[in-house]
Formats: C-alpha cells, sequence, structure tokens
C-alpha cells in the first residue's frame, strides 16, 4: 500500500458542515425493551438491564436480518453525522453472528463475554473512508473520529477487516483472525491511531497512517510500513526499532498499565463490570494463554444513567458510593460531577457526551486511590471553564503507586456542534496517574459560527501537575498556547501527536514568553526528571499569513530529560516550526518537510 501525499493533509476542505442523523423513530430501528424500574435506572441482579433506546443487545438467538438491519440502519444515520448528538452502542452476548458491521460517528460495538473469542464475529466490524476531493486517492479517513471496537474477535470474510480511523477510535481487547487494514484505500489520507491489548493474526496494513500506537499487544504478521509515527509499546511481534526511517519507535514493555473496565455477562447471565487489575513491565495481551480471570464488579453497584439525569441526580448516587455508567447521549451538567470515594468505576457506554452549562467543569476527581474514568466525550459549553476535567487537588501528594487513578479513552472538544470555551481541558494533580488514549481537540471545523481564534477559545490541553504521571497516547491539537504542559516530576510520555493552532491571525497575536509561536510539548523549567517516546509536531497555518514556531518541544536541557524519536512535520499553508527540540533539529517551514531527532540532550 502506498503511503499518503505529504503536500496535502487533513482537513482542508473539512469546514462543511456535519448531516443531521434521522431519528430512531424515522429510521424504523426498535428500542430495546424496558427491563428493569425506571425509577432511578437502577439493575436488579440477574434480570436484563435497561440501558435505554439507544443501546441494542443480542444474542445467538437473534435473527441475523434484525442485527443486520440494526447495524446497516445506524450506519446510515452516523456515516455523516459527525457534530450531531446522537450515540449509540451495539453489545452481543458469547456467540458466533454473521454480520457486517460499520461503524458511524458516536458508535460503539461491543462483545459481552470475559474473553474476545466468546464472541464471535464472522464478517467484519469495520470503519471505511468518506469522500474527500482534496485527496488524489478520491477517499480519506481524517475525520473518522469517535467511535470504538471492544472485546470481541473477528473473523473476516472479505480480504481484510478494514479500521480506516483517526483520532478518538479505539480498538481494545480484540482478536482479529485475518489481516487488519488501516487506511481507507488507494493510499487516501488517514490520521490515526490506538490499539490495545488486542491480537491481530495476520498482516497489518498501515498504509497512509501517519502516526499510531500500539500497546501491549500480538501481531502475528508484518507491520507493513510507516509514514511519520509509529509506536509499539509491549507489542510482542512488533517491528524492531528504526526511528526515523522506518519510523518505528519500539519499547520492548510498558512500565505501568491497567486495561480499561468492560461490560461482560457471566456463566448465570449475570451482569457485571470487569476491572482490570494493574500490570508492570508487560508485554501482549492481557487475556492470552494462561492469563487469569479479571475481577469484576455487579452491575447492581452501578448506577445507569440517563441523559435527562441531572448532575444533582448523578452526584447523589456517587456519594452513597455507587459506581457510574452512563448510557449514550449528551449530558448538559450545571455543575461537576464528583467523585469522592476511592476505586469509582465511572464508564460510559456508546461514548456519551458531558457538556458543562455554567462554566464549571464537567468532572471533579478526588485524590483518592483507583478511581477509573472511561469512555467519555467531553464538550466545552458556551461559558468558559477553567477546567474541564480535573483529578485531585493542586499540590495533591499522597502516593498511589499500587492503585492510581485511570483516565481512558477520555476525549475533549472545544467548538464543533457548539460554541465552546475553556482555558485548560486536563488537568492531573494526582500522582501516579494513568493517561491512556486522550484527545484533547480545539475544533478547526464544525457547525457555522462554533469555530474562530476568538470563538472556540482554549489556551492548554493537558497540564500534569502530579509527579510520576504516566501517559500513553497523548493526542493534543489546535490549542492557542502551549497544547501540554508537564510540571509534575518522573513523567512518562509513550506517543504524542500534535498540530499547532491553524489558525492564528498574526505572528504577534500567536508569541510566547519565550519567542515566536507557543511550543507544543512544554517541559516545565524546574523538572529535573522526564521521559518521552515517539513524539510527532506538525503546522499547517492556513490565514495566509507567515506564521513561526520557534520550537516544537521545550525543556530543560538536563540529563535527566529525555526524549527519543521526535519529528516535526510542515504539511501546508504559510510559515512553519523553526526547530525540533530546544536548539535541535532543522526548519521545516514554507514547504513539506520534516525534522527528526532521534534522541535529546
Amino acid at each position: 500500500m502506498s503511503s499518503m501525499n505529504p503536500s496535502r493533509r487533513r482537513f482542508l476542505a473539512a469546514t462543511a458542515t456535519a448531516a443531521s442523523a434521522a431519528s430512531l423513530t424515522a429510521l424504523g430501528l426498535p428500542a430495546l425493551p424496558a427491563a428493569a424500574s425506571p425509577a432511578g435506572h437502577d439493575h436488579d441482579h440477574g434480570a436484563e438491564p435497561d440501558f435505554g433506546p439507544n443501546v441494542f443487545v443480542y444474542d445467538p438467538s437473534s435473527p441475523v436480518e434484525e442485527i443486520q438491519s440494526t447495524l446497516d440502519r445506524l450506519f446510515a444515520a452516523q456515516e455523516h453525522n459527525e457534530m450531531g448528538g446522537d450515540r449509540y452502542a451495539v453489545l452481543f452476548k458469547p456467540g458466533r453472528y454473521e454480520v457486517n458491521a460499520r461503524l458511524g460517528y458516536y458508535t460503539t460495538v461491543a462483545g459481552l463475554g470475559a474473553h474476545p473469542d466468546d464472541v464471535e464475529i464472522h464478517g467484519a466490524v469495520r470503519v471505511i473512508g468518506q469522500p474527500d476531493p482534496n485527496s488524489e486517492a478520491g477517499i480519506s479517513a481524517l475525520t473518522n473520529f469517535w467511535r470504538s471496537v471492544e472485546n470481541l474477535a473477528v473473523t473476516p470474510t472479505d480480504w481484510s477487516n478494514q479500521w480506516a480511523v483517526s483520532q478518538a477510535s479505539p480498538m481494545r481487547r480484540v482478536h482479529i483472525k485475518g489481516i487488519l487494514w488501516l487506511e481507507p484505500g488507494n493510499g487516501g489520507y488517514s490520521s490515526g491511531g490506538y490499539i490495545a491489548d488486542s491480537k491481530v493474526d495476520g498482516i497489518t496494513i498501515n498504509g497512509s497512517q501517519q502516526q499510531w500506537l500500539t500497546r501491549d499487544s500480538e501481531l502475528g504478521g508484518d507491520w507493513t510500513n510507516g509514514v511519520w509515527n509509529q509506536v509499539f509499546s509491549g507489542v510482542v511481534g512488533a517491528p524492531a526499532q528504526g526511528f526515523p526511517d522506518p519510523p518505528y519507535t519500539t519499547l520492548p514493555t510498558s512500565p505501568v498499565t491497567r486495561e480499561k473496565p468492560y461490560l461482560l455477562v457471566d456463566a448465570q447471565g449475570g451482569w457485571r463490570v470487569a476491572v482490570p487489575r494493574l500490570r508492570r513491565d508487560t508485554a501482549g495481551t492481557t487475556w492470552g494463554a494462561g492469563a487469569a480471570p479479571v475481577p469484576s464488579l455487579p452491575l447492581a453497584d452501578f448506577f445507569i444513567a440517563r441523559p435527562t439525569d441531572s448532575a444533582k441526580r448523578i452526584n447523589q448516587e456517587l456519594s452513597r458510593g455507587r459506581h457510574l455508567l452512563l448510557t449514550p447521549g449528551v449530558y448538559r451538567l450545571d455543575r461537576a460531577l464528583r467523585v469522592k470515594h476511592p476505586d469509582t468505576v465511572v464508564l460510559g457506554l456508546g461514548m456519551p457526551s458531558l457538556a458543562p452549562t455554567t462554566g464549571d467543569a464537567v468532572l471533579r476527581i478526588e485524590d483518592v486511590d483507583g478511581v477509573r474514568i472511561a469512555g467519555v466525550l467531553v464538550d466545552a459549553g458556551p461559558v468558559e471553564s477553567e477546567v474541564l476535567v480535573e483529578v485531585g487537588k493542586r499540590h495533591s501528594h499522597r502516593s498511589h503507586a499500587t492503585n492510581p487513578i485511570s483516565l481512558q479513552d477520555v476525549f475533549f472538544r472545544i467548538g464543533g456542534p457548539q460554541v465552546g470555551r475553556a482555558a485548560t481541558s486536563l488537568v492531573v494533580n494526582s500522582r501516579h496517574t494513568i493517561i491512556d488514549n486522550i484527545w484533547a481537540w480545539r475544533g478547526d471545523h464544525g457547525k457555522p459560527g462554533t469555530i474562530g481564534w476568538t470563538v472556540n477559545t482554549a489556551a492548554t490541553g493537558v497540564v500534569v501537575n502530579g509527579d510520576d504521571v504516566t501517559a500513553y497516547g497523548l493526542f493534543v491539537e489546535h490549542y492557542q498556547r502551549w497544547q501540554t504542559i508537564w510540571n509534575g516530576e518522573r513523567g512518562r510520555t509513550v506517543f504524542y501527536q500534535s498540530e499547532l493552532p491553524y489558525d492564528p491571525p498574526s505572528q504577534a497575536a500567536w508569541r510566547s514568553p519565550t519567542g515566536n509561536g507557543w511550543a507544543s510539548y512544554k517541559v516545565a523549567g524546574d523538572v529535573r526528571e522526564h521521559e518521552a517516546w515517539g513524539l510527532g509536531v506538525y503546522s499547517y497555518f492556513n490565514q495566509q499569513v507567515d506564521i513561526r514556531c520557534d520550537r516544537a518541544i521545550e525543556a530543560p536541557r538536563r540529563a535527566g530529560v529525555r526524549f527519543h524519536d521526535a519529528i516535526t512535520v510542515f504539511l501546508d499553508g504559510d510559515g512553519g516550526i523553526e526547530r525540533t527540540i530546544n536548539e535541535a533539529g532543522t526548519p521545516v517551514v514554507g514547504s513539506y518537510g520534516t525534522s527528526p531527532v532521534v534522541s535529546y540532550p
């Protein structure tokens, strides 16, 4: 497969507004029958839970025609519904299914087995490309965001299982029994992506994917190529270290991980939420031969929330020590949800959105052990929030080494479906926090009136104040100042991808205390120890003004602050990036170019 044409790039024509999806009723989609008391949405053990009308649960006795009809109609509704409010999940109980699932926006397909091979999909669970007039291929995956597949096996009945995605489209705990194909076809553009705790029996065709993180997985065949930044952490069968040619960054093990919680149905038919254990220095999947059973919690311990529930009601349940399962939809919150109890699980189903209405955060987590936040999209509101998600209080010093807080598949969006403003998207104060697949995005396209330098304002995507924080898969893009600020000691980042803002109106409007532009990745000057692997920072200034960024990465020059395999790229437009890390690297200005730095200092 050919690589992408690097002189053309993402979003050049992605200013069109998203199409509106038809309602379930108009599409003729059946609602899931209610099986639990709607008063409080609690779940009785042994009963079928009521997840609301946007969740579809199937078992092997379900007619295949019904399943396929639902999948097809959901795809028709969601294929182009990029900025819409509809959210869906399709769940399969253990068994074999012959279906072809195409995933559009805000759609999750997941198995409910204890093991991925408990749910066997013969056919496909796939994402295809979209028409793109700016691509020589006429097709791209550059805006294939916000969808996921989890906890099942796929035996492709075509020549491969296509998963042509960009950011915020994770594949977790999946067994591909054949070839995995990650591009839209013919070298069409793509800007992914993330795979974790998965196994691919055949080759993986990377194709045009500019960057990708694969973590704690197993590759049975070759990874065919790379474009700029391909990172493998704890992957059995990963290609050898080769950056920058080929652009592979390979870590033999992942230092500390804990996989995302997931729904399952046990052998007795009881609904539970698996809560995987903490692991250290790992490679390969959690579920391979000899793997121990995964601990789990009864779904009866969860408050099953609906988008109509108020923040006050949800906080009452959290204060009682309940866990929280958020069913699909948009939750408009007049105050932050507050997680105060250790080991609380907050799990989103079908990629629900949390949106503040009054300028508060949407989520504040106390500095307590073991909280797990997973599978949610956070949309900034029209009243500026100081922060959208806060982990711990400033100056938190408690150790969580044996039971850290974790954030997994948590995606932020400033503008797009609505005007949004937030000074900072994510602030991590608690020590030992695990960040695992975050896309913080100040929107560069969306509905009319929601995008602009003075409209969807956002200074910084991620701020890490806590010590000993580990991040896998940081995607942070288009913020107006430093994209990421790391103040804590002994921080580690495995894979970083960032585009600078497209839209500074002038150099004077985009100048930091240290020179022209704002570095994307900023390590504070007093930090003594920090390490990062596989970083890519790209520029595309599209206002027909010569805009310069003096450096993509800014950090103190000392032995304990180390970078491995960083690259800058000029995509298109005007101006560019002068240096990669501090004084290291060469300019990528005025025309396509890359500047790799293998090691720093």
